[in-house]
């Protein structure tokens, strides 16, 4: 939250300048966000099991809140294209059979996404719609210590494409093109789990669901 807080400042003061003056007409719009990333993580299937991974185990990733910048094109006043930068960690755990077990440990997100948005106009206040392709990149992911104690030497969760559903509200706060805004996005995204012993051999196979909610609050800038 603090690192969103300053990058807002920044950005506020890069508004008042004459070279970033803001205009409510303009065609580029930047976002400054906190956004909480709220995943599932179940698993859809086990396609390969020699660790013995018992019926009925299950796992959930945990949520996150991290900053988040957009960067929007206006097209035309109504039809603009938006893409978001940011970075989210997560660790997945488990639940039903698996329960207390540490699965994954920081796993790294950077979920590139483009969507074409319509916005309607209700008086000032102006809601939009959006939908688009989205990738998901996986970092720096790490076996839990259960999956240690079990064998596993490496993890590698596999990068995916997939939907992104869009939908929020920009609220001016002045005529110069500064406001505040308000979004929600339904992923549907799933990623395969690759558990490997320290000979390099795949001992666990596992597709997960991720379709994360991903919400978000801030303010914006027209330019």
């Amino acid at each position: 939250m603090r690192n969103v807080l300053y990058v807002a400042a920044a950005l506020a003061a890069l508004a008042t300048t004459p070279a970033f003056a803001t205009s409510a007409d303009g065609r580029l719009q930047v976002k400054v966000l906190a956004t909480g990333v709220l995943p599932d993580g179940k698993i859809d299937s086990v396609r390969k099991n020699l660790v013995g991974l018992p019926a009925g185990g299950q796992t959930k990733a945990n949520d996150n809140v991290v900053p988040t910048l957009a960067v929007e094109y206006y097209a035309t006043p109504n039809v603009s294209v938006e893409t978001i930068c940011c970075f989210t960690q997560h660790h997945v755990n488990g639940s039903g059979a698996l329960s207390g077990t540490d699965i994954v440990d920081h796993v790294l997100i950077l979920p590139a996404t483009l969507t074409l948005k319509y916005h309607a106009t209700l008086g000032p206040i102006r809601p939009y719609v959006g939908v688009g392709p989205s990738l998901f990149i996986v970092f720096d992911e790490k076996p839990g210590t259960t999956a240690r104690a079990l064998g596993a030497s490496r993890v590698k969760m596999s990068n995916e494409l997939g939907l992104a559903l869009q939908a929020g509200v920009d609220v001016p706060v002045s005529d110069k093109g500064i406001g505040v805004t308000f979004d929600a996005k339904k992923y549907f995204m799933n990623t395969t789990a690759h558990f490997y012993t320290a000979a390099g051999v795949e001992a666990l196979e596992t597709k997960h669901s991720l379709d994360p909610w991903v919400v978000s609050g801030g303010v914006y800038f027209r330019f």
